[in-house]
């Protein structure tokens, strides 16, 4: 995978490097081979405490961090006879007021992941009950305590950290000597939980959670975070003040604590950011550019107005006695640069391709760009699509979901009004009032959450497949090259999926397989909330190596872009190939966003930023095409980014 995911140690087990962390981190290439570390050290728990005749004595948490942890362990159980019966777990949290059968319930949760996959007793299974009357839950918290300390604390206690830095369900405010307690929710935490309850309205204000003291307590801890949703808040828990505004941060003070983070959450611990300010470095290529892109961002300056001294000042002088001058260095990075910038995605025709890209040949190509919902298509790279079909190029567009769960109860309602009134035939208007009067009243009667029945599913997705269509239709894609895949993963109703399964990736390669394409352009955006982009690039890339390991030789003349979504933007330093978009096409961009019209105004999973989408593109696009200017190269309206997937 590209380097940003795939960035080796350098360095970063030495001591020197860490000097500025204040608690054991671990930095992994991938979450997967995180939660297998992770699931490696419970699974060694549970067979030193059985081989003694003791309980293993496990806090667990929920969310998407730990998912993969709990697959492993029941992987363990399955292949490797890991038995589960000396063991006890005490969850960390449930809403409040929740039932154990609601759709976002931790018991349910619990039981999908881990327990109804293992031998575990039921009766070692504690989880905060939710259901319980206000009156009871002091008394209920203070025996969960207890019970905590009848079994002698809990030997591992798993964590992941939310935006605010909360550990469990403990705000910023928390006490480091806070206990098991019915607590306020902040308003950034149940704005990420809104998803999962289809709508911020609907997430419950209060929760019952483990304390920080309870925390403490546990003998060994491991926080685990992924992607760079989470970069900001481990620096500050790792390398900041330990600060009640940010419990994470208590955990420095714990003996015996550990943070197992993938490469993009440790983005922005110094060792990964600027590793020059701790360590002598290895200075890769991607390094010099990270590093020189830094600095002159750092001074204000232009690349090609850095001096010696500037990189003497910043830890660099390795550097400058490397390669003998800052202006050779200003100019190999600004080369690099300005070689990343092409108005011809698809490859400019009879032209020396040496230093672009993109090659010359072969013209026309076909480009197949895999959007993960809808609306992915045109929000993330629009103009660069306006751009390859203007050019010449055989466009097609594979939506992998339907998007169901993102489309509001009123538009469904709307369209079959709509319909009602198109229809001038009395049987089939008959039966489609029928349709409507039980639609409205499935609506009427529907709780906060729930699922909809897979007819009012059936027609979320309809309405976000026609006005895909109508996006391609502006775009200029011709309605043969637009594929919509469906994958089985995603058709749950519910914000969370089936593990991805070989029916999803055998879909990917048969489209791969008809198609051949020359170029694949694929969301990379790994900072998506509700990880489909996620499970969709991972699709991808199973597909492409099974072609590559049986010999596809069409393959071998293939390019792979990765884009970004609506919630992250590569860093320039990473950039290798920058699409620039003129104001025309920007607005032409625009209007193609503007086809989605369920998701105009008002998304159902808009995430913490307010901006519509549309709004967030370009900005972001014309944010890209600043930081180009500022570093010297030449002003442009906005940039479209890509980085190359080297399979």
């Amino acid at each position: 995978m590209v380097e940003t995911f795939e960035r080796q140690e350098n360095g970063f087990h030495k001591q020197e490097a860490k000097k500025f962390e204040k608690i054991n981190t671990s930095i992994y290439n991938s979450s997967d081979k995180a939660s297998l570390h992770v699931a490696r050290e419970i699974a060694e728990l549970i067979r030193d405490k059985a081989a003694k005749g003791e309980y293993a004595v496990l806090g667990l948490a929920t969310g998407s961090s730990p998912t993969t942890v709990y697959d492993y362990l029941v992987r363990f159980h399955k292949e490797e006879g890991l038995s589960f019966e000396n063991v006890v777990t005490f969850n960390l949290d449930e809403y409040y007021p929740m039932g154990p059968d609601n759709l976002q319930s931790y018991v349910r949760f619990m039981n999908e992941h881990l327990f109804d996959h293992i031998d575990i007793d039921p009766k070692n299974v504690n989880i905060p009950d939710g259901g319980l009357d206000l009156d009871k839950i002091k008394a209920y918290c203070n025996d969960y305590e207890a019970k905590i300390r009848t079994f002698g604390g809990l030997d591992i206690q798993l964590l992941g950290i939310g935006r605010t830095g909360h550990i469990g369900f403990n705000e910023p405010g928390s006490s480091i000597n806070s206990r098991t307690r019915l607590i306020r929710l902040d308003k950034v935490t149940r704005l990420d939980a809104a998803s999962d309850f289809f709508g911020d309205e609907n997430v419950p204000s209060r929760a019952i959670t483990m304390g920080v003291g309870t925390i403490m307590e546990a003998k060994k801890v491991f926080l685990i975070a992924w992607g760079e949703g989470k970069a900001r808040v481990i620096q500050e828990a790792v390398e900041g003040e330990v600060k009640a505004s940010l419990p994470a941060s208590f955990l420095q003070n714990h003996p015996n604590c550990e943070f197992i983070v993938d490469a993009a959450a440790a983005g922005e611990l110094t060792r990964a950011k600027t590793p020059w300010l701790v360590e002598e470095c290895q200075w890769t290529e991607k390094l010099i550019t990270k590093a020189t892109i830094w600095l002159a961002n750092k001074l204000d300056k232009a690349i090609l107005k850095l001096t010696n001294e500037d990189y003497n000042e910043y830890g660099m002088s390795s550097l400058i006695a490397e390669f003998g001058s800052a202006e050779e260095i200003n100019l190999k990075v600004f080369n690099h640069l300005q070689r990343t910038i092409t108005g011809w995605p698809g490859g400019k025709p009879k032209v020396d391709d040496s230093t672009r890209p993109e090659r010359a040949k072969p013209y026309p190509k076909t480009s197949l760009i895999f959007s993960p919902h809808p609306d992915d298509d045109v929000i993330s790279m629009g103009g660069t699509l306006l751009r390859l079909v203007d050019q010449g190029h055989d466009v097609h567009v594979a939506y992998q979901t339907s998007g169901n769960i993102a489309v509001f109860d009123d538009e469904v309602l709307k369209f079959l009004d709509f319909t009602r009134e198109v229809i001038d035939n009395e049987a089939a208007n008959q039966k489609l009032s029928e349709t409507i009067i039980k639609v409205k009243e499935n609506i009427k009667n529907k709780k906060p959450g729930e699922v909809d029945p897979p007819e009012i599913q059936r027609y979320k997705a309809l309405i976000r497949k026609g006005e895909a269509k109508s996006a391609c239709r502006y775009c200029g894609v011709e309605e043969k090259n637009i594929h919509f895949l469906n994958l089985p993963f995603y058709e749950t109703g519910v914000v969370r999926k089936k593990p991805l399964g070989e029916e999803d990736v055998q879909i990917i390669y048969d489209l791969l397989s008809k198609n051949k394409p020359h170029q694949i352009f694929a969301a990379g955006d790994l900072s998506d909330p509700h990880g489909t982009h996620r499970v969709c690039l991972e699709a991808i890339f199973r597909a492409i190596h099974r072609l590559r390991d049986e010999g596809a030789r069409w393959l071998k003349d293939t390019y792979v872009w990765l884009y970004r979504g609506a919630w992250q933007e590569w860093d320039v330093f990473e950039i290798e190939m920058a699409v620039p978009i003129g104001p025309k096409d920007l607005l032409r961009k625009r209007k193609a966003i503007f086809k989605h019209q369920s998701q105009k105004d008002e998304a159902m999973f808009p995430g913490h930023d307010k901006r519509e989408f549309w709004q967030r593109a370009e900005d972001r696009n014309h944010d890209t095409a600043a930081q180009y200017n500022r570093l010297g190269l030449a002003e442009y309206e906005a940039i479209e980014a890509f980085v190359r997937w080297k399979f």
